[in-house]
């Protein structure tokens, strides 16, 4: 009998090492690319690149209309036309509950901007073709990235970020990012759509890091281990056109299976795949018709492990400690709860929606618009539908709640004007009515130097955040005293709403049911004495 040494365990070792490793470049030699083009092959990409337009400049070559097709999409312009409200949303005159409006914060805006140096956001976006940013989208190294005050563009120099921080941002390598550009994945979209409103999770509640790479419990068209589709599986391209909008949301599809975003209505739903009738009961899909997907399979949001901001109060924003210094408050989580430029802020994680009635329909408070201050809170947007409205459905939100800045005198909201400010003199003078003012001229709206600060609401669909169809709501979760629908108006919800009428005839009903057992089983007995006899 043979003895296994350690040498010669070490020999069997290197060798199944060995096999293993012929084995799998035969697979992956027999498995075809994902690809038709090796960039790193590409002669235009072989120089060095000191700057990013230099990439798009090179890009364009290849791809000739690229530039012009990226500038006509609301990507590039941040202006969309509404044709039901007759607004024109976007960067313009639109009020938010974060930054206020874009206009006046442009240096950390338009670090999201799918575009280089554009500085003032009153005026067009850049025209040179090389302003537009090839890498935010297509960078598949996950070394990209845009410095926050560089109008888009990212740091050619190592720089120090957030000032005083003493953390330095080195800048990317563009020549390696460039000969790896691929299709736009998870993170490459997440770059932005994880990160608005100024942090990981803060505005949308349904979009954040967690994304990245989720499990089925948290998504399950995006779960790496099942369907690990990318954001453009859903929301799909035409010539850098991406379907599917917040300002215009498609609440009811009709159309059933189609190529999402190819159809008579360029914009992403479940029914494009799932079609109309996706239930084996057909109780389930007669509720589809009056009840948003979204409704029953996203049972809560923010569930990630990533916080989404649910009220921002800009009223007490400006305390300073005694000696002068900017306050930076962090609860024991580590999220930011007070900040000098900000105010305070709270958070939710795992939170139920909010239910509405919705058409599809935004119409969103602008700078101009004169509102009513004895009615608060201020919707700085409001969704249309109703329950007799046949294109309307019950949809999820979350609704972003905080206090606001606003004209006494004009009845307005006003913009905010802070980011940026980090010079320690400028905190010690702060003032409410230096920033307004500051912001004002910017806007070109008038201040008339008396303010106030107004409780608002802002709704976000929920759409992301599907996990696998067992996690979906149980009927009690609505049919129940204690339903998600409650006071949601133009329903009656059976286990939960309550009508003196309705009860009294239901239970003269079950009276009458009861009755007629009885006088038919009396009827029965009788019939058969009478046979007996």
């Amino acid at each position: 009998m043979k003895t296994f040494t350690p040498s010669l365990l070490l020999r069997l070792l290197a060798l199944l090492l060995l096999t293993l490793f012929l084995v799998g470049n035969l697979q992956a030699a027999d498995k075809p690319s994902q690809t038709t083009a090796d960039h790193s092959k590409f002669k235009v990409l072989q120089g060095e690149f000191k700057t990013a337009p230099e990439v798009t400049e090179a890009c364009l070559s290849c791809h000739t209309e690229a530039a012009s097709q990226v500038k006509k999409t609301t990507h590039w312009t941040w202006l969309y036309d509404h044709e039901e409200t007759g607004q024109q949303l976007g960067k313009s005159k639109v009020m938010n509950s974060f930054c206020g409006m874009v206009v006046t914060n442009e240096p950390r805006c338009t670090s999201c901007h799918i575009g280089y140096g554009w500085k003032d956001m009153n005026q067009p976006p850049p025209e040179a073709d090389s302003a537009v940013d090839c890498l935010v989208c297509h960078d598949t190294t996950g070394g990209y990235k845009k410095f926050p005050v560089l109008s888009g563009l990212p740091t050619e120099i190592p720089r120090e970020w957030p000032k005083g921080s003493g953390k330095m941002v080195l800048p990317p390598d563009l020549t390696e990012i460039a000969q790896h550009v691929g299709a736009s994945n998870r993170a490459t979209c997440g770059s932005c759509h994880f990160y608005g409103g100024g942090g990981d999770g803060v505005k949308h509640g349904d979009l954040d890091s967690s994304l990245h790479n989720p499990k089925a419990s948290l998504d399950v068209h995006m779960a790496a281990d099942g369907l690990n589709f990318s954001c453009s599986e859903c929301h799909s391209t035409w010539g850098h056109d991406v379907a599917g909008s917040r300002y215009q949301v498609n609440a009811k599809d009709t159309q059933g299976v189609v190529n999402p975003g190819h159809g008579k209505v360029k914009a992403a739903s479940c029914e494009s795949c799932h079609n109309n009738d996706p239930h084996p009961q057909a109780k389930l899909n007669q509720h589809s018709e009056k009840i948003a997907c979204q409704s029953c399979h996203i049972p809560e949001y923010a569930r990630g492990g990533v916080a989404t901001k649910m009220w921002w109060d800009w009223s007490t924003a400006g305390r300073l400690t005694e000696e002068g210094k900017q306050i930076n408050q962090k609860d024991e989580q580590g999220r930011l709860v007070y900040s000098s430029q900000k105010g305070d802020f709270g958070y939710g994680e795992n939170v139920v929606p909010t239910y509405a009635w919705f058409n599809g329909t935004v119409e969103y408070t602008q700078i101009e618009d004169e509102f009513d201050v004895s009615k608060p809170p201020l919707g700085v947007n409001r969704i249309q539908g109703s329950a007799g409205d046949p294109d309307s459905r019950i949809w999820p939100f979350k609704v972003m709640r905080g206090k606001q800045p606003y004209d006494t005198k004009h009845n307005t909201l006003l913009a905010t004007h802070v980011f940026g400010a980090d010079d320690t003199s400028f905190w010690k003078n702060f003032d409410w009515h230096k920033a307004l003012q500051e912001a004002s001229d910017k806007t070109g709206f008038a201040f008339s130097g008396e303010y106030d600060f107004i409780e608002t609401t802002m709704h976000w669909p929920i759409t992301h955040m599907v996990p696998s169809a067992d996690q979906a709501l149980e009927c009690a979760a609505c049919h129940s005293a204690d339903s998600r629908l409650a006071g949601l108006p133009g329903i009656y919800m059976p286990g939960h709403d309550s009508n003196v009428w309705l009860d009294r005839l239901g239970w003269l009903a079950v009276f009458l049911t009861l009755a007629g057992v009885v006088v038919h089983r009396v009827a029965l007995s009788i019939s058969k004495r009478i046979n007996q006899a």
